[in-house]
This record gives C-alpha cells, sequence and structure tokens, in this order.
C-alpha cells in the first residue's frame, strides 16, 4: 500500500467510534447555501435533467454520454488538455471521460470513479418516463438518478465549482466516469484505462460514490458509510452425471437427486464467522444507532472472544449475517433431457460473496467437503478479482467525519464492507486504496437502484452537491 499522510496505519478509531449513542435532536436544517452553491444547484440540475435524457444503456453504450461530460467540462473553463474521452478501438459506443482538476503537484492525484452506464427500463413499467427527469413531492425520477448519474453529475459539477473560484488544490484532481460497470464483461471502462492509461488514473487514492451509502430512515440520516472493501464475486459450477437410462428402470445413481441432496447439505451450512477490521469499526459504529440487546450484541462482535449467542442473534437477520461471514447460494439449477428418460446430467451454479483475506481455493475445499459427494463435480464458472481491503485509515475516516458533520452533525460515520461488487476492485488489485464514500441519503426500506421508479429526494441531491463539493476540495488540498 502507498503511503502518504492520508494514509496511514488503523489506530485507536474502534473506541471513539463505539463510544456514545448520538443524541436524539431533530434533524438538522440544511447547509446553509452560499451564492456559490445556489449557482451550483440551478447548474446541477440543468445537468441531471440532460445527463438523464441520453440512454446510456448497455444496448446504447456510453460514448454519447461521455461526449457530453467532454463538452460540458470544456464549457466551463477546462482546455482540451484536462478532459479526454475514450474508447477501445474495438467497442466504440463504450466511452469513458477522465477530467483532471491541476493542482500545485504536492503528490500523486486523488481519484474519483463514477460510471456512466444504467441499467435497462422501460416505459411501460414505470409511472414516469424513465429518461425524463421528472419531480414530484420531493423527488426527483429518473434512471440513473441514485446509480450513479445524480454522482456523476456532482462529482463534474464540483470540478466546474473549484474552477469557477480558481481554487488550485495541492494534488491533482481526477474524475474518470466510465463504461460498463452495470454489464461488466465487455469493455469495462476502469480496468481498460488502467490496462491502456495508466497514466490517466495513476492516483495515491481512489474515491467511488458508487460504492458508498448514505442510510436513512423513516426521513431520519443515520450514517455515511466508508467503504473500505467487498466480499469478492466467486461462481462455481456444479455437476453430478450418471449413465441413464429409461424411466421405468430407476437406478440409484440419480444425479438430480444426489445433486439436491448436496444443495440441501449447502444450504444449511454456515461459514465461519470471520470479522475484519472494517467490520469490526462497522459494529462498533452501528451500536451508536441501536439500544437493548441490539446495541450489546453489536458492540459484542468487537471484543475477543467473539460472544457464541450474540453471533447467533446476529445471524438470523441478513443485513448483520452477510457481514459476518463469507456465503454461498445456488441461483440456478438444471437436469435431465428427456420426460421418459433417467437424468444423465445435473447442474447447479452457486454463487458465493467472499470475505476479504479468504481465498477461492479455501471455499472450493469448504464447499466439496460440505457437499459429502465426490462424485459432484465443481468447476470455477466466473473467477473472483482479488480485492483486498483498503485500510480503515483514520486519516480518512476524520476527514469524512468533518465534512459529514459540517452539513449532518449528528450523522455517525460508518467503516463498512460491501456485500456486493463495484469498480474498486481493479484500483484495490493494483494496490491502490479505494474507498467508497457517498452523501446522497437514500432510503434503507425503499431503496430503487436498478428497479421500477427509480429516484432521488431534491433534498437529498442538493446536499449530495455540497458533500461531494467539500469532501473533493478537502482530500484534494490535503498534504
Amino acid at each position: 500500500m502507498l503511503k502518504s499522510p492520508l494514509l496511514v496505519a488503523l489506530l485507536g478509531f474502534a473506541a471513539a467510534a463505539a463510544a456514545g449513542a448520538p443524541s436524539a435532536r431533530p434533524e438538522p436544517p440544511a447547509a446553509a447555501e452560499s451564492p456559490a452553491a445556489a449557482e451550483s444547484q440551478t447548474e446541477a440540475r440543468r445537468m441531471l435533467a440532460e445527463l438523464i435524457a441520453i440512454r446510456s444503456t448497455h444496448e446504447h453504450g456510453s460514448t454519447e454520454a461521455a461526449h457530453w461530460v467532454a463538452e460540458t467540462m470544456q464549457h466551463g473553463g477546462f482546455v482540451p488538455g484536462e478532459v479526454a474521452v475514450l474508447a477501445p478501438a474495438e467497442h466504440p459506443d463504450r466511452g469513458n471521460v477522465v477530467v483532471r482538476l491541476k493542482g500545485r503537484g504536492q503528490g500523486k492525484p486523488v481519484l474519483y470513479l463514477g460510471h456512466l452506464d444504467v441499467v435497462e427500463a422501460h416505459r411501460a413499467d414505470w409511472s414516469f418516463d424513465p429518461f425524463t427527469l421528472t419531480e414530484k413531492d420531493g423527488w426527483l425520477y429518473g434512471r440513473g438518478t441514485i446509480d450513479v448519474k445524480g454522482q456523476d453529475v456532482a462529482m463534474i459539477e464540483a470540478l466546474l465549482r473549484m474552477k469557477r473560484e480558481g481554487f488550485v488544490p495541492a494534488r491533482d484532481i481526477v474524475v474518470a466516469l466510465t463504461a460498463d460497470e452495470e454489464a461488466g464483461g465487455v469493455a469495462n471502462g476502469v480496468k481498460w484505462l488502467y490496462d491502456a492509461h495508466p497514466d490517466l488514473v495513476d492516483a495515491v487514492l481512489v474515491i467511488n460514490p458508487d460504492g458508498g451509502e448514505a442510510g436513512m430512515k423513516a426521513g431520519r440520516r443515520l450514517y455515511v458509510a466508508v467503504q473500505t472493501s467487498e466480499k469478492m464475486f466467486l461462481t462455481f459450477g456444479l455437476e453430478a452425471t450418471d449413465k441413464g437410462g429409461h424411466s421405468s428402470r430407476p437406478a440409484p445413481g440419480n444425479p438430480i437427486y444426489r445433486l439436491a441432496r448436496g444443495l440441501d447439505r449447502i444450504a444449511a451450512f454456515r461459514f465461519p464467522v470471520h470479522v475484519t477490521d472494517t467490520t469490526r469499526l462497522y459494529f462498533a459504529g452501528r451500536a451508536r444507532l441501536e439500544s437493548g440487546q441490539r446495541r450489546a450484541d453489536l458492540l459484542a462482535m468487537t471484543r475477543t472472544p467473539l460472544d457464541p449467542a450474540a453471533v447467533a442473534r446476529l445471524s438470523k437477520d441478513v443485513e448483520t449475517d452477510i457481514m459476518l461471514r463469507t456465503t454461498c447460494v445456488t441461483t440456478q439449477i438444471e437436469g435431465g433431457h428427456a420426460e421418459n428418460a433417467l437424468p444423465q446430467r445435473a447442474g447447479a451454479l452457486l454463487q458465493c460473496r467472499v470475505i476479504p483475506g479468504e481465498t477461492p481455493r479455501e471455499i472450493e475445499r469448504t464447499v466439496a467437503r460440505v457437499l459429502a459427494d465426490p462424485g459432484i463435480r465443481i468447476s470455477t464458472v466466473t473467477a473472483a478479482i482479488p480485492s483486498p481491503e483498503s485500510r480503515p485509515s483514520p486519516a480518512i475516516l476524520d476527514v469524512v467525519g468533518r465534512v459529514t458533520r459540517s452539513i449532518w452533525p449528528d450523522v455517525v460515520v460508518l467503516p463498512e464492507m460491501a456485500a456486493g461488487a463495484d469498480d474498486s476492485i481493479y484500483p484495490r488489485a493494483r494496490g491502490i486504496p479505494a474507498y467508497g464514500i457517498d452523501g446522497m441519503f437514500d432510503d434503507l426500506d425503499d431503496g430503487r437502484a436498478h428497479g421500477r421508479d427509480e429516484r432521488i429526494g431534491v433534498r437529498a441531491f442538493g446536499e449530495e452537491l455540497e458533500f461531494t463539493y467539500r469532501l473533493m476540495k478537502a482530500l484534494g488540498d490535503s498534504p
């Protein structure tokens, strides 16, 4: 890991995170709006409408959106050498755009990542046209508002605002908005940029709002997460075979039955508890938002040895269970070839999300042991991309905490391990620390990313603009 005052070793943050529950004061007012902030709000709202209108789904590609960003930045004062639109020669519709606010050369840049592609949406499924930004009852509706065109606009508007102010950071601030994060596999923009144009995305650390989370429930803003790690995505194929035969002569080697018995054993199995630096801090921080037995159980996860009763209670809740251990789940199954024939083959896909620090080989050995049938063949369908944990540095947590409290005084900052996957795997695999950080508050009980009527709050979008601006400025000007 690169050494820098920004990236110091893990110290005593756990004790601070575990101290005292937040006060129950009313939700703070929105950050005071300066004339510069008001100008940003107006400009960003226009830009969000224009970017939502570009249908950058997998079918259409992201190049049109990349050119729109480049033109927007050039109109805002960025010169061609500071803005680049790039796409693989074999995939010209998978455009990426990289924008650089030049600093004073005091260290490597800070890189911000976002993606331009969105999940497909059909008008018949929505209450509104998904590719027309629509405001109703305090919400902004449109495909990509929360994943992640809203954050894209916040990043480019922060650069434009700093350019208008004449602000020159200590280090360069780079924003890369890329292709194929949602679809993947064709021409993932972050991976391609690291392979083909590493000089453009070289950085001391990476901030990826797509990997961040700002959680609220019932209108109460609870926490801003700092995602330091994510589970590895790993898929196994399982296959049982037999010689088959006529269905009138059932045989004990039926592969469907054998595979089903093995999958039953997988379903009943729980991987061992594995607490990391990040999840220990996560449980300490979440305890501040709880009370009673729940609070006590969460705090128990920060101590050694672990309390088996607390582990058992937390394992009953999916939200905490997935933070405790690796998980593997059957997602597809098929078998047989004719109605009147004994099956010759039965197969299944086993999709695993692996805690950082565990290896695919370890998981495969465990799966084989639990299946308890050496005749079930295990193969790797989707190999894991190594994604080591980015240490939850107190320096990063301190900067995020200060920016967060400047807008929402009672909101907790939580280190977090993501159960899903995002583009932070690519810099982490290259030894570059990456943190998922986002100030776009979304309802934990009604998340609509990838779904029908995707939306963000009008106020949440405005606060995201200010949060991104303040954080980007603070990190860019850190020595």
